[in-house]
């Protein structure tokens, strides 16, 4: 059977001030619950064209996040890979920024929060130009490009990373990305979980002032224009850290019970 997101639940800790205007931009209250016990442990994420950036990063908050549209541009492709910026057809690059995603999946069951592993976490989203791979749009055809897109399964720790790109933009949206994940376990609940990821509208016209972004010019539509966004679009920002080469953007999300 098919679960959702909780929008809301009980508290049962709370982040402090300054981690919480991290994760929402100081404007929204997230609901968190069972917080796991801190603690830190290195990241290190795998590129395999650049030297390879390492982050310091907390145990997972379990906040709970808005599920939002799958937009028209999902194909189910089924490819297990990490690094999504080519295209396995003909292996070339998609040129961008770099940015290392790292989702933190964690489940709540009875007032407890525990690390999900075994998720199949899926991400895809358009390249500098605002074009998505493998699909027919009136503005493109792509199909049977492959390009930034790929699943991951999470590990023990309920983590899954990923190498790609900054996004481009296209008209009538904000810069975002795309994810779903599920499971499929006997012996566990079931899971669908779909949404998008945002970016700080600075700091995506700083990424999107640089080649080859700069070429497409200046992108329509920020986030407070975006109706997509404005349904928990706030809940959904990533925390970005920048490294020598780009950005690693690292995002908690806990899965509940309706």
């Amino acid at each position: 059977m098919k679960k959702h997101l909780v929008k809301r639940i009980s508290v049962a800790c709370i982040l402090t001030r300054r981690e919480m205007l991290g994760f929402i931009g100081g404007t929204t209250a997230v609901s968190l619950i069972g917080c796991l016990r801190g603690h830190s442990a290195s990241v290190v994420l795998t590129n395999s064209l650049s030297q390879v950036p390492t982050s310091t990063v907390a145990t997972p908050s379990c906040t709970v996040r808005p599920e939002q549209t799958q937009g028209p541009y999902f194909v189910d492709e089924k490819l297990n890979r990490s690094d999504i910026r080519f295209d396995p057809s003909d292996g070339l690059v998609k040129q961008g920024v770099p940015l290392w995603l790292v989702f933190q999946v964690s489940q709540v069951n009875d007032l407890s929060c525990t690390p999900l592993s075994n998720a199949t976490v899926d991400v895809w989203h358009c390249d500098a130009e605002g074009i998505y791979s493998d699909v027919n749009d009136p503005s493109f055809n792509t199909v049977g490009k492959k390009f930034l897109r790929g699943y991951q399964v999470t590990n023990a720790n309920g983590t899954a990373e990923f190498v790609t790109i900054y996004p481009g933009w296209y008209p009538g949206r904000a810069v975002h990305i795309h994810f779903k994940i599920r499971t499929n376990s006997a012996s566990q609940p079931s899971y669908e979980f779909t949404s998008q990821l945002y970016f700080d509208d600075a700091l995506t016209d700083r990424v999107h002032a640089q080649a080859p972004y700069a070429a497409r010019g200046q992108r329509t539509q920020k986030n407070d224009q975006d109706g997509v966004f404005r349904d928990g679009g706030e809940q959904l920002m990533l925390q970005i850290t920048e490294v020598a080469e780009g950005y690693i953007g690292r995002f908690d999300i806990a899965l509940a019970r309706e």
